[in-house]
């Protein structure tokens, strides 16, 4: 029998990229693994634990999966392209004022950009990972489409959303249709020494708290300056931008609270909090928009939107501004602001697995109306 393309696995060291290699070899393809080096050993602060991706220990475990597979196996050194690509974006965006989501620039710009490439590069039909979620090919129009995962608990859509048709074309999630519970027992069916092992948390080079990370970082690049209310009153003072979001409600040090972080403002380096109303926003403006499931939005269409990984998609409404790529997105309840870099993904009213596509948060905008009664978006405040 004919043998079946080469694939390239992206193994982590973990249980679901190992399964997707067992999967890929028992449909017949010719299976070739691959690790990514990120991070120089010990960087991170505490990503050499057992709960921290990327570490020398997931290297080790990656290569003995693929022995006890058969397969080949290879690490690629890409420490420079992620500091520039993704650490360095992550720490600049915090400086000024942002809440970036460096898994999702990880996913675009390294995982499913360089490796890709490099994969293609290898004589590989495709590169395949242990995300959790699904690609189809649409028959009537050709388009690919991207689907949550089987397993709620786990999917991972929303850090894929900006994907291109081009890779995802060449992309296949094959854990992406079973629960975690189902990987981890067909791990051990195969005597896979990583059936059992613990989840991998947070971000990879940060460790266990982003604010240590960007303390021990940025050092004299994080500047105290004022917290004040919406009016300008000065409420106290904060350590530095970077270590503030918008919604964020612990930390502030403010008596009279509970006051939310409602705006950054990155020009007068303050922070600016306001009670929880004040956080509430009917809308907002986000840019670099992304479209898997449509080909374009030429007008106003409903949708389910997240805002955050973790939260449950919700009824709004998405219209262009432009053919620049910024989008306007209007809830149809008001909802806590969403912090600008935060990433907004939105999914079809019709199909909630499907994922249509997401952008960046850009800007809190509000509408005024000019004297015609039309409405109109007032300039944004980053």
């Amino acid at each position: 029998m004919k043998r079946k393309p080469r694939v390239v696995v992206a193994m982590s060291g973990g249980v679901d990229s190992a399964v997707a290699a067992v999967l890929l070899i028992e449909q017949g393809y010719e299976v070739v693994g691959i690790s990514l080096k990120l991070l120089p050993r010990g960087a991170g602060n505490g990503s050499e634990r057992a709960d921290r991706c990327c570490s020398a220990k997931d290297a080790e475990d990656a290569r003995l999966v693929a022995a006890h597979l058969g397969i080949p196996y290879y690490v690629l050194n890409y420490e420079s392209q992620f500091q520039r690509k993704v650490i360095q974006e992550f720490t600049e965006a915090y400086l000024g004022g942002l809440t970036p989501n460096p898994c999702v620039r990880c996913n675009e710009l390294v995982k499913f950009g360089s490796l890709l490439r490099q994969a293609v590069g290898l004589g590989a039909e495709r590169l395949a990972t242990g995300h959790y979620a699904r690609v189809e090919r649409e028959s009537a129009s050709g388009r690919y489409l991207l689907r949550r995962g089987a397993d709620d608990e786990r999917d991972q859509s929303y850090f894929l959303y900006s994907l291109t048709q081009e890779q995802l074309a060449r992309l296949c999630f094959p854990v992406g249709h079973m629960t975690k519970d189902q990987v981890r027992k067909r791990a051990a069916a195969y005597g896979l020494r990583v059936a059992a092992k613990i989840d991998s948390q947070d971000l990879c080079f940060v460790g266990d708290d982003y604010r240590t990370y960007l303390r021990e970082q940025c050092g004299d690049r994080l500047k105290p300056g004022p917290v004040t209310d919406s009016t300008g009153r000065i409420l106290g003072q904060h350590r530095g931008l970077a270590l503030y979001t918008v919604g964020q409600r612990n930390g502030l040090g403010l008596a009279g609270g509970p006051f939310y972080v409602v705006r950054l403002d990155a020009e007068t380096n303050a922070v600016v909090v306001g009670r929880r109303d004040e956080l509430l926003r009917p809308e907002f403006v986000a840019e670099g928009l992304n479209l898997i499931a449509w080909d374009r939005l030429t007008d106003e269409r409903p949708v389910l939107m997240k805002v955050r990984s973790r939260q449950a998609a919700m009824a709004a409404t998405v219209s262009p501004m432009g053919g620049d790529g910024r989008i306007r997105v209007r809830w149809q309840e008001p909802q806590p602001a969403p912090a600008p870099g935060q990433a907004a993904v939105f999914y079809d009213v019709s199909e909630p697995d499907l994922l249509v596509g997401g952008a960046t948060v850009a800007a809190d905008c509000e509408v005024q109306h000019d004297q015609a009664g039309k409405k109109g978006l007032t300039d944004c405040e980053s």
